[in-house]
């Protein structure tokens, strides 16, 4: 049985939505404790107007004021209702996502929280008011430009030369990922021992300036995000296009780190907490991409219980 989208201004209970939803549910959940504390961006319950060019500042914690949350389609896309209260940008614009699966994502961050509003730990809002309010009002070029640049500093592009162990993890576990950039996108990139790293191409970087191009604002938002996660534009590419997992991904991006820690040991809890905190952000970035690539509407079955 198919269901159609409610009409404008109707609204579901997620209960229902969980239902038809069982995978993007059960996923999202085991992300949702993990702790955010990037001060760039943040999210706000309500009006709570920001100066446009700097960054959100959020508030930690605050105790949870709403009972039910749902979602409903508006003119602009799908919205998230707070009982009866619409929730709202930093900026005091209204919150409203692209697709039907982001809009049920965010519900369930918001349906997940307990008598505390842990506001650090909602991932996805936080990247929707960033795409919505545009905070440094970066026009898509001048986000393509910055994503491009990424590529002068990336992680795996940049190698020691000594101890030998680590010159050949290197090697074999970074060297795969560059040989795969290069053939899915048709560029060259190499990588190099220099403190000023290998020299880019002009022509690689109009190709990953024209394979960026695709994406909408909401996406490059998005794969912004990732990429400062993992100080990586090639791995960030590998994960978006499921060359990578999360946790393969996470573990590139740490290779010199995780190499030292396993020769001279590490602080358990705290190296145990960071990696988490890592994986958690990079898989809600990466979900935040292809969810925003999706088209504006779900078609999607009932399933039978």
């Amino acid at each position: 049985m198919w269901l159609r989208h409610p009409p404008a201004g109707d609204t579901r209970s997620l209960g229902r939505m969980w239902r038809i939803y069982p995978r993007l549910r059960d996923r999202w959940r085991g992300l949702l404790d993990r702790r955010l504390s990037d001060p760039t961006v943040s999210v706000w319950p309500g009006p709570a107007p920001q100066p446009p060019a700097r960054a959100y500042v959020p508030p930690t914690e605050r105790k949870r004021f709403y009972q039910n949350v749902s979602i409903s389609q508006g003119e602009g896309g799908f919205e998230i209702n707070l009982d009866h209260r619409k929730l709202k940008t930093p900026q005091a614009k209204l919150f409203t996502v692209p697709s039907e699966a982001l809009a049920i994502a965010v519900a369930t961050e918001w349906d997940s929280q307990q008598d505390t509003i842990k506001f650090y730990t909602m991932h996805l809002t936080t990247l929707c008011n960033t795409s919505l309010d545009n905070p440094t009002q970066r026009s898509k070029d001048q986000l393509i430009r910055a994503a491009v640049k990424f590529l002068d500093t990336d992680t795996i592009c940049y190698r020691v030369e000594e101890p030998e162990t680590l010159v050949e993890l290197q090697k074999n576990e970074w060297d795969p990922v560059i040989e795969w950039a290069e053939k899915r996108y048709g560029m060259e990139i190499g990588s190099s021992t220099s403190i000023m790293g290998p020299s880019i191409p002009t022509q690689t970087r109009e190709v990953l300036t024209s394979h960026l191009s695709s994406y909408n604002m909401w996406a490059l938002q998005g794969i912004e995000f990732v990429v400062a996660q993992l100080k990586s534009m090639l791995l960030t590419l590998g994960l978006i296009d499921l060359r990578l997992t999360v946790e393969q991904a996470v573990l590139l991006s740490r290779l010199e780190e995780e190499y030292q820690i396993q020769k001279w040991g590490n602080i358990e809890w705290a190296h145990d907490y960071e990696l988490q905190e890592l994986r958690a952000r990079t898989a809600a970035g990466t979900l935040f991409v292809h969810l925003c690539s999706e088209s504006s509407t779900v078609k999607h079955k009932l399933l039978q219980e």
